[in-house]
């Protein structure tokens, strides 16, 4: 768990959950020759499946849930974190491969992003869910959330930002409207920032009193983008 600095003068918030999307992960150890030599083989295992299979992805329009269930057991012998969306296109698709939010899947997200063969010039090959333009609606379980009803306040200590998000409908003891929230900040400032800029989120109902100034959720990026800046940290997936 990425649990706030100690030297942060934060209120007492839930710290960025690596708790709710992952906590307890072991960590990677790469410098081991033989691991190393496993971790290509299963990339290139993945990128094998994948063009096997290049055809029929690219023209699924219906019924694609056998495929998807495929993909996603190739991607799980990479990392078991490991998910993908595949956007529309009729001449050209997007491949985006996620980590689902779990900061501990990171570099293999990066490796297999950067291990995809140059066979597949009608693809995009996109590391990390990246930023949605707003405003969207998401829909789980027969519940929707339209990030126009949501508002959103940053906080930061110096060195740190963090967010507190304003969700109708928002109790400590929904999942549910938990993975709401992270769905509406991936999809606001891309998975990548999410899980490297905010040092901490915490979730509320509107009717939470706080001191600090409350945004419409549409000026998140911007705002974001400028703490960050401010901060001396940069935003987006390093090159």
């Amino acid at each position: 768990m990425n649990a706030p600095r100690s030297d942060c003068k934060f209120p007492s918030v839930t710290p960025n959950p690596q708790s709710a999307r992952g906590a307890n992960q072991k960590k990677l150890h790469p410098g081991r020759t033989s691991e190393y030599k496993h971790r290509v083989s299963q990339e290139g295992k993945f990128w094998h499946w994948f063009l096997k299979h290049e055809q029929e992805l690219f023209n699924l329009d219906s019924n694609p849930e056998p495929l998807f269930t495929q993909l996603i057991s190739a991607l799980s012998r990479v990392d078991r974190d490991l998910t993908f969306e595949i956007g529309p296109g009729a001449d050209k698709r997007e491949l985006v491969i996620s980590a689902g939010g779990i900061k501990r899947a990171f570099p293999a997200v990066s490796r297999l992003v950067q291990a995809a063969p140059p066979q597949l010039a009608r693809w995009t090959i996109t590391a990390f869910r990246p930023r949605t333009p707003l405003p969207i609606t998401l829909e789980i379980e027969g519940k929707r959330v339209s990030s126009e009803d949501v508002q959103f306040s940053l906080l930061e200590n110096g060195s740190v930002a963090g967010i507190r998000l304003f969700i109708h409908g928002y109790n400590e003891q929904s999942t549910l409207f938990k993975q709401f929230g992270y769905l509406l900040l991936d999809a606001a400032l891309g998975e990548y920032d999410v899980e490297t800029g905010l040092g901490f989120i915490q979730m509320l109902p509107p009717e939470e009193s706080t001191s600090e100034h409350r945004y419409p959720f549409a000026d998140l990026p911007e705002l974001f983008d400028q703490l960050i800046a401010r901060l001396g940290k940069r935003s987006g997936i390093p090159c």
